[in-house]
């Protein structure tokens, strides 16, 4: 199926539909081939990607096609006045030259009246509608009413290298102070500021590379190379974000203990504002109070397992829920690993040797 979806695209939410919209229309598609004949061609365009009944009432006049899509079809097809609609699921023209009369009681921002009709009736369809402006040369999407400008390929470049930069910056400070974390949870020395500074880095890290995902949806076959880049960059950063919270989120005595899930989820929700304050991620993990900072914390464990080399999900659960703790899974002997269940001598034999060497490392690091 088609990025495009042939449905009203507002149900699924607006940063997911925006995502799926400009994929459709990034660089090296025919879509957006199309749009970029007519700008070429000095002449506007008003183009609804979807099309069902609510649809078909704002449409008057034109004639019916029903043909397969093409870039050179949509050029010729824009030189009439009116709009085009397209079938968004198959990728289809389904009518040509048509006037949109949309409820004129929907608000608009805009000016012109090629765009004020492409918001009004994005607004009222649910369906994206873009606006391709003679004057301004600009291609113009609406979804559900919001505007954005497909920008070309070098802009988007500029940006998302800029982004880069940051974010290489970032990451670089994000494994300074994991690997110090690491060193202070073998040493036992872990405090609640310690903690949260780590999953601050990791969240900021996991913001900015959601920013370059989004260039590099626009930037379509442009955006190869930066994804790769992002890739590379990113790697594990999710699994460490959750392994810290498992590591850390505190059981209450009495009281069921907070979900997992919720916790990630109001990190996402914090503001750069919020952020930025120790005190305010370490409340979330339910650390609060005026000294709660400073407060020590040991972790179970769960991070530094899944460091282990070819050590199952399952059996990282299985051992931090038998020793309940790091520093007991470090004094563990091989006969005590054992004595958990799918640990046999070869794996318990990995489990130590990955835990030491794990432990020598991050002492170098920190001290050498």
């Amino acid at each position: 199926m088609s990025p495009i979806t042939g449905g009203h695209v507002i149900d699924k939410g607006l940063d997911e539909s925006r995502r799926a919209i400009l994929a459709a229309v990034a660089p090296g598609t025919s879509l957006r081939e199309g749009l970029e004949r007519i700008l070429r061609g000095h002449t506007g365009g008003l183009i609804v990607l979807g099309y069902d009944s609510t649809v078909e009432q704002l449409c008057t006049g034109g004639f019916e096609l029903d043909v397969e899509f093409s870039a050179t079809r949509l050029r010729e097809l824009a030189k009439m006045d009116g709009a085009i609609v397209i079938d968004g699921r198959d990728l289809r023209i389904l009518r040509a030259a048509v006037h949109l009369v949309p409820d004129s009681t929907i608000p608009t921002d805009e000016s012109g009246t090629r765009h004020r009709t492409a918001q009004r009736v994005s607004r009222q369809s649910g369906f994206p509608v873009i606006a391709i402006s003679k004057s301004m040369r600009i291609i113009a999407l609406y979804l559900d009413g919001a505007r954005y400008v497909l920008e070309e390929s070098a802009a988007i470049l500029s940006k998302a290298n800029q982004a880069l930069a940051t974010l290489e910056r970032y990451k670089l400070r994000l494994d300074e102070v994991s690997g110090t974390l690491s060193a202070l949870e073998i040493e036992d020395l872990v405090t609640v500021r310690d903690m949260a500074v780590v999953l601050q880095r990791l969240e900021m890290v996991r913001r900015i590379a959601g920013e370059i995902e989004g260039y590099v949806v626009e930037l379509g076959t442009d955006g190869r190379l930066l994804s790769l880049q992002l890739d590379e960059l990113v790697a594990g950063v999710e699994e460490d974000r959750a392994q810290i919270v498992r590591d850390y989120l505190p059981a209450t005595p009495g009281r069921r203990s907070r979900e997992f899930a919720d916790v990630l989820d109001q990190l996402d929700d914090l503001s750069a504002g919020e952020l930025i304050d120790l005190g305010t991620v370490a409340q979330i993990l339910g650390y609060a109070g005026a000294d709660a900072l400073d407060g020590p914390v040991s972790p179970r464990g769960f991070r530094l397992l899944t460091k282990v080399p070819r050590l199952p999900g399952s059996i990282v659960d299985r051992l931090v829920g038998h020793f309940g703790g790091l520093q007991k899974l470090l004094a563990a002997s091989i006969a005590d690993l054992q004595a958990v269940g799918g640990v046999g001598e070869t794996r318990a034999r990995s489990v130590r040797e990955g835990l030491s060497r794990l432990a020598e490392s991050s002492i170098l690091e920190r001290y050498v």
